[in-house]
């Protein structure tokens, strides 16, 4: 029979306080919603106050223990291997950048031209009702022709019937489909061309009866528009030839102004505000190498609120507002850890992936979150916190950190290469193709084996379907005598 009984044991346990809690959470979030957050705790939190424009962030001092100084790297040429990159953060202080635009923070010229958004996106259903008003139509063609507009999908296409937009006017309005039709032809005649089309071929037509009626090769285009789009799909134009009996030029000239349609006209009209990313990192070239630099615009501007902080005493009265302030000095030492943590791995990015900043896709190395870990004594999961949502501004553009993390493919040689690498070569190869006689995907593993590449041919396809190329025989195009 067991009896109950005391055991005292001793061991470690990691408990999750709330000071990690906050570090964590503040880690992983993009920096829009860092700075929906920070204004959340402004608003509850009396301890802290926003900071002027060109006044520093003033962060608490860490223990030397929790995160490693930085600053520039020094030059250490001597010790380095040539082949190393040097690679270096700015950290010129917070206190001498101001929280503008990302553009004045990289000391651009401040005449250049700036890019305004509109912040009201316009839909294809505004667009055509703002024409009808304008059209002085009569009210039962106006409810009509709304009716209509309704009823257009954002591609531009009619997608009811007639018998069913003019059910949905009644009782109010009794129309018969051939009057629906009559102000249909209205509403097709409006901007962008081709709208309200019904399919693909009368969108064609419509379009190609904006050309003036002298364009060469017009009346050959509306019989391939009308009649033989799925010859046209074939991509040659020897069956064409042969229904339409007309030469080579004259069918090229018919087939370019179908061609120049567009089968989607809605997409022609913005439907949403452009949404513009804000780089958490800025990368440039110096002339002491690559320079790793945190943008300012995404940098909370908080500090304590030092004449709040000095009226508090040691009573029970000041409870809650120790509380608070206790929370204001967690949430500062936080915001310094997490710029610090980003600089970090940045900077061990930039390192590794220098050939990529230097020469393009085709030179991205192999790299996974745990080599990031390895190099800056960090944890994966802190690694894949600080990469998600967060992007980089180099040279060659604007790139999330995770762009920079792929899988390896081993080679003959004992070396990796990336996908990205890879997927680089392929586009490469089959830009550089003969159109008659496209690589298949056969052929493109083929080479890429003979360059120290081993790669099977659906690992090929599977590539080349990641950055859309269509197979082979949808790029084959007739050669050109």
């Amino acid at each position: 029979m067991l009896k109950p009984s005391l055991q005292l044991k001793l061991g470690q346990q990691l408990t999750m306080t709330p000071q990690l809690q906050q570090a964590i959470r503040l880690l992983q979030l993009p920096a829009i919603e860092l700075q929906a957050h920070i204004s959340e705790l402004l608003e509850s939190n009396v301890m802290l106050e926003p900071t002027d424009d060109e006044a520093a962030p003033e962060f608490e001092p860490l223990p030397t223990d929790a995160i490693a100084q930085g600053g520039p790297v020094e030059d250490s040429s001597a010790d380095r291997d040539e082949s190393t990159p040097e690679v270096e953060i700015l950290d010129e202080g917070w206190d001498d950048r101001s929280t503008g635009s990302g553009e004045s923070s990289r000391g651009d010229d401040d005449d250049r031209e700036r890019d305004i958004a509109d912040p009201e996106g316009t839909t294809l259903r505004d667009h055509l009702l703002g024409q009808l008003e304008m059209a002085s139509l009569s009210p039962t063609d106006l409810a009509i022709a709304s009716a209509i507009v309704d009823a257009i999908s954002d591609e531009g296409y009619l997608v009811e019937p007639l018998a069913e937009i003019a059910a949905t006017l009644r009782p109010e309005i009794d129309c018969a489909d051939d009057e629906v039709e009559r102000v249909l032809m209205l509403v097709q005649m409006l901007d962008p061309a081709g709208v309200g089309a019904r399919s693909l071929s009368e969108c064609l037509l419509l379009q190609l009866a904006q050309f003036d009626r002298a364009t060469p090769g017009l009346e050959l285009a509306n019989q391939i528009a009308g009649q033989h789009l799925e010859l046209l799909a074939l991509r040659d134009p020897g069956p064409l030839r042969a229904v339409l009996g007309a030469d080579d030029e004259s069918v090229a000239t018919a087939i370019a102004l179908v061609r120049s349609c567009h089968p989607r006209p809605g997409s022609a009209v913005s439907t949403s505000a452009p949404e513009y990313i804000v780089p958490d990192l800025f990368v440039r070239r110096t002339d002491r190498g690559w320079s790793v630099e945190i943008n300012p615009a995404t940098v909370p501007r908080v500090r304590v609120n030092e004449g709040y902080a000095s009226l508090i005493g040691r009573n029970s009265v000041h409870t809650s507002m120790r509380t608070q302030l206790q929370e204001a000095r967690w949430l500062l030492k936080s915001l310094e850890i997490r710029n610090d943590t980003m600089l970090k791995v940045g900077r061990a990015i930039v390192e590794r992936q220098s050939a990529f900043l230097e020469l393009g896709d085709e030179h991205m190395r192999p790299m996974i979150l745990k080599d990031i870990a390895e190099a800056i004594s960090m944890h994966e999961s802190t690694i894949s916190r600080i990469t998600s949502g967060k992007y980089m501004l180099t040279p060659r553009g604007v790139f999330e950190l995770r762009y920079f993390f792929s899988s390896q493919v081993e080679g003959g040689d004992g070396t990796g290469t990336s996908s990205t690498a890879i997927r680089a070569k392929i586009r490469k190869l089959i830009r550089d193709e003969d159109a008659s006689a496209p690589l298949s995907d056969n052929r493109l593993a083929e080479i890429l084996s003979g360059e120290g590449i081993p790669v099977a041919r659906r690992t090929v396809a599977k590539y080349r379907e990641a950055i859309g190329i269509a197979p082979s025989a949808e790029r084959r195009r007739p050669a050109r005598v």
